[in-house]
């Protein structure tokens, strides 16, 4: 990558910064979209509980492994981004995912698949995902929102380019063939583009000014008294509702359309492409939104998208497949929305030089609701017998989440420690 800083112009990738900053934005979805791949598991797990004689359930545990341990790896990866600089993070991430990848093909039981693909790949997806984000937010201190929204739609998109590529190389070949060649493509891509995240020079500001989010007059949020801030708890708490609610939607939408409206089992499975789209698409326009707006009000609005989506599950009927496409849609826009709202909320309430720190701690919360989010929706199934009753929690998470986000989502005064 060719970087100056003279008394003329900062030059990137032979363009001025203020031109050649935007790259860095397609570059950044490239890595997220390798990572995101964690989510196409599902394609996976049909040959592998033929080839390893297992279960269903012993089959989602590489895939919940994998999410636990992305989750862990972030706030700590958050820490070392500033100390050992986003290339080497980048290329230490890479290298573990495509090692887990590779090391996944020679599995022989579900306990070592468990160990190579959801703890060594889990662990790498988590080293290497804050590295874009906090690249482009130093990037983009005037468009902070729009431009890591935009960088995160390849982790949300992932499953819609990854999913059928790695179903086609498992028809090709087979499902330890595929694992292999998505390991070593993803680490080649991944180290290559490692080489292009640089953060800028700590004094560089775009040539036009910067707009109504100035950070001039940001607390000194450094991670040790972000804790004392009511505005981080107020975000943790949003982040994780809105997480819990999410995933917990995600993971019953195929059997829910099955269930309660009872349409076809292909079609449920097929609109899952469809339920995606939103909930990337969801990623720029929250982020945009965010930049714009109260932060508060930007959640709350998510949380009214979920309060919409649970009264249409309540009055679904068998047979009205458009009211269960739009509640799920909505269902997982609010997702994808939480996933641009909690970074760009982390830029604005707290000082951007830390961002990779403040991120992976608020990154927690994501943590929290994706364990809970997978287990309980699947539960409330199991003691009640129908999935009617999953929305009910959802709804009073809702609320709870516009409470909190009213009173606490707000800036505050950092006690300096």
């Amino acid at each position: 990558m060719n970087i100056t800083h003279d008394r003329s112009e900062l030059t990137l990738f032979g363009l001025p910064a203020q031109q050649g900053r935007w790259l860095m934005i397609p570059l950044g979805m490239s890595v997220l979209l390798c990572l995101g791949t964690v989510y196409s598991w599902s394609v996976f797990r049909k040959p592998l509980e033929g080839e390893l004689s297992i279960g269903a359930t012993e089959s989602l545990l590489p895939y919940t492994v994998a999410l636990v341990f992305y989750a862990v790896m972030m706030p700590i990866a958050g820490f070392y981004i500033p100390r050992i600089g986003t290339r080497i993070m980048t290329v230490i991430g890479g290298v573990i995912v495509g090692m887990g990848y590779i090391l996944s093909s020679f599995a022989n039981n579900i306990v070592a698949m468990t160990l190579t693909y959801g703890l060594i790949a889990g662990t790498g997806v988590g080293i290497a995902y804050g590295v874009p984000m906090a690249v482009v937010a130093r990037w983009f201190p005037d468009k902070k929102g729009l431009a890591v929204g935009l960088t995160i739609i390849g982790f949300g998109l992932s499953p819609l380019i990854t999913a059928p590529l790695a179903k086609s190389l498992i028809d090709a070949y087979s499902v330890r063939e595929t694992l292999r060649i998505l390991g070593i493509a993803f680490t080649f891509i991944i180290l290559a583009i490692a080489t292009t995240l640089k953060m800028p020079p700590k004094d560089w500001q775009p040539k036009q000014p910067i707009s109504t989010n100035s950070t001039a007059s940001l607390p000194r949020a450094y991670p040790g008294n972000m804790l004392k801030s009511r505005s981080f708890y107020g975000l943790w708490i949003c982040y994780s509702i809105g997480t819990f609610v999410g995933l917990s939607a995600i993971g019953i939408s195929s059997p829910v359309g099955e269930e309660m409206i009872n349409i076809d089992p292909a079609l449920a499975a097929s609109s899952v492409s469809l339920f995606a789209l939103f909930n990337g698409m969801s990623r720029p326009l929250f982020g945009w939104l965010t930049d714009r707006f109260q932060p508060r009000h930007v959640a709350m609005l998510s949380y009214t998208l979920v309060l919409i989506a649970c009264l249409l599950m309540l009055s679904a009927q068998e047979g009205q497949v458009a009211t269960y496409l739009i509640a799920f849609c909505l269902f997982w826009a609010s997702l994808g929305g939480w996933l641009a709202i909690a970074p760009t909320t982390t830029l604005r309430l707290f000082n951007p030089d830390n961002y990779a720190q403040n991120y992976g701690i608020v990154f927690t919360a994501y943590g929290v609701g994706a364990l809970l989010g997978t287990l309980v929706a699947g539960q409330i199934r199991d003691w009640f017998g129908s999935y009617t009753y999953a929305f009910y929690p959802m709804i009073f998470l809702a609320i709870v989440g516009m409470v909190v986000a009213s009173l606490l989502l707000k800036r505050d005064p950092v006690i300096e420690v």
